[in-house]
C-alpha cells in the first residue's frame, strides 16, 4: 500500500479499542445511566457493544426495525455467485448475550425534548441516544424511478430482497443480454461500491453468460480508485478492447441519466441519449434516513451535521449522529467509517455522563473491492479533528498516513488482497455481532 506508515495506522486502529485501558475506567458511578441506540448496522451495533465495554454499569438498549441485518459489503459477491445471501445476514444473540437489550421495532418518534422515544410497540426514554439512519433513496432523483418499481428495477443499495432481486435477474438473462448500472453523483454510501459491482456482474457475465456486456453510466467525471479499477478490468474483461465485458460512461460522455422507462428497462440521459438494458440496475441519489429527518437532526444538505469530535449533532444535545447519515468531513460513507466512529460516539457518551474528558481518538478506514476472484484492491485513511481548507474545524485525512493497493501490483499481492477483504470483513462482522 502506496504511502501508509503501518505503525500509525495500527496505532490510529488500536486507539479507539484500548480507550478504557488509557485513563477511561470501566466503572460504575451510582444508578445506571440509560442510553438507547437506533439502527442496528455497522455504526449503531458496533456503538451499543463498546458502549457496555466502556462502562458495565449502563443500561444499554438498541432498538431496529429487523431481526435480520444484511451487510451492504461483500453483498456484491452474492451478485457474482460467490456468496449466498445467508452468508451476509445476521442476527442480534451476540449482542443480547453482551447484555444489551435488544428491541425489534419501528421507531415512530423521538422527541427530544422530553428524551422520549416512541415505537409502535412501546416507549423508551434515555439520557444519551446515539442515531445511526443509514441513507434513504432520493426517489425524485431519476424520473420514473420510484419505491414501487425498485421492486422490478433494483437499486440493490440496501442489501436483502434487493440483492435476491438483481441476482435473480442476472441468472434469467440470456446470454448475450445487457446489464446496465447507472452511478450517483456524490456524496453516496460506499463510493467504490457500484465499480465492484459492475466488476463482479462481469466476472458472473464472463463465466457463464460470456456474450453479454455491462455498461456503467455514471453522473460523476470520476470514481474512487479509478485508475486501479480499470487496470483490472483490462486484465481480467478486456476493458479497452472491442471485445470488452465493461463499458464506463462519465460526465464527460454525458451519462448522467435522468429517466427511466421501466416497462422497456430504458434509461434517457440528461442530453437525451437512450440506453436500453435486459438487467437495469439504477443506484440513485442519497441523502440521510427518514428518522434523522423526523427527529430534525440534518441540514440544508440532507445530511447531518455533528460535533467532529464526540459526534454530538449540532441541532439537538445529548443526541449522537454516527455512520453514513452524518457529515464527517474527509471520511467516506462506509461500513468502516460508521464502525470506528461507533466507538468514538460511545466514549463520548461515557465520558459526558460521568464527566471525563474524552482522549484524543482517531479514526480509520480501509475499503476493500473485489475485482474479480483472486483480485483485490483497496484504499486506507486516517482521520482526526483539524482544520479543513476552509481554515474550519473538521474531521481531515492525516498527511502520509494512508494510501491505495500499488499499481502494477503482480497476481500474488493481488490475492494477498483479496484474501485480506474476506479476512477483515470476518473481523468487523465478528466484533459487530459477536
Amino acid at each position: 500500500m502506496a504511502n501508509i506508515s503501518r505503525r500509525r495506522f495500527l496505532q490510529a486502529g488500536a486507539g479507539l479499542g484500548a480507550l478504557s485501558l488509557l485513563g477511561f475506567p470501566m466503572l460504575s458511578f451510582g444508578a445506571a445511566a440509560k442510553v438507547v441506540v437506533i439502527g442496528g448496522g455497522s455504526g449503531g451495533a458496533t456503538a451499543a457493544r463498546y458502549l457496555k465495554q466502556y462502562d458495565p454499569s449502563l443500561d444499554v438498549t438498541l432498538i431496529e426495525r429487523n431481526d435480520t441485518y444484511y451487510t451492504c459489503y461483500m453483498s456484491n459477491e452474492v451478485l457474482s455467485g460467490d456468496r449466498t445471501l445467508e452468508q451476509i445476514a445476521f442476527g442480534y444473540d451476540g449482542l443480547k448475550k453482551a447484555g444489551i437489550n435488544v428491541v425489534i421495532d419501528e421507531v415512530t418518534k423521538v422527541d427530544p425534548a422530553t428524551k422520549k422515544i416512541t415505537t409502535a410497540k412501546a416507549e423508551f426514554t434515555y439520557d444519551k441516544l446515539i442515531v445511526s439512519p443509514g441513507t434513504d433513496l432520493k426517489w425524485d432523483a431519476v424520473e420514473g424511478y420510484t419505491e414501487e418499481t425498485s421492486k422490478e428495477i433494483p437499486h440493490a443499495w440496501k442489501a436483502g430482497e434487493q440483492t435476491k432481486i438483481l441476482r435473480a435477474q442476472l441468472e434469467a438473462m440470456n446470454d448475450g443480454g445487457v446489464v446496465v448500472i447507472t452511478a450517483p453523483a456524490n456524496p453516496f454510501r460506499c463510493p467504490p461500491g457500484p465499480y465492484e459491482r459492475a466488476s463482479l456482474i462481469a466476472q458472473y457475465l464472463k463465466e457463464k453468460k460470456p456474450k453479454s456486456k455491462l455498461i456503467i453510466l455514471d453522473a460523476k467525471p470520476s470514481f474512487a480508485k479509478q485508475e486501479l479499477f480499470m487496470q483490472g478490468w483490462e486484465k481480467l474483461y478486456g476493458y479497452k478492447t472491442d471485445n470488452s465485458l465493461i463499458s464506463w460512461k462519465g460526465l464527460e460522455d454525458q451519462a448522467n441519466v435522468t429517466k427511466v422507462d421501466a416497462k422497456t428497462r430504458t434509461v434517457t440521459t440528461d442530453f437525451g441519449d437512450t440506453v436500453k438494458a435486459d438487467v437495469l440496475n439504477i443506484i440513485p441519489a442519497q441523502k440521510a434516513g427518514k428518522l434523522a429527518f423526523d427527529i430534525g437532526l440534518t441540514g440544508d444538505s440532507g445530511w447531518c451535521p455533528i460535533d467532529f469530535k464526540t459526534f454530538e449533532s449540532t441541532k439537538h444535545k445529548d443526541i449522537y449522529v454516527i455512520g453514513d447519515a452524518c457529515i464527517a468531513g474527509a471520511m467516506p460513507k462506509s461500513g468502516y467509517s460508521a464502525n470506528s466512529q461507533g466507538k468514538t460516539a460511545a466514549a463520548a457518551v461515557v465520558a459526558s455522563l460521568r464527566s471525563l474528558e474524552l482522549p484524543e481518538t482517531s479514526h480509520i478506514n480501509t475499503c476493500y473491492s473485489l475485482v474479480g476472484k483472486n483480485y483485490g484492491i483497496s484504499v486506507a485513511g486516517v482521520y482526526q479533528v483539524g482544520k479543513g481548507e476552509d481554515g474550519k474545524d473538521s474531521i481531515i485525512a492525516i498527511k502520509d498516513s494512508g494510501g491505495v493497493s500499488a499499481k502494477d501490483a503482480d497476481d500474488a499481492t493481488r490475492a494477498t488482497e483479496a484474501a485480506y477483504a474476506h479476512g477483515w470483513y470476518k473481523n468487523i462482522t465478528s466484533e459487530m455481532f459477536g
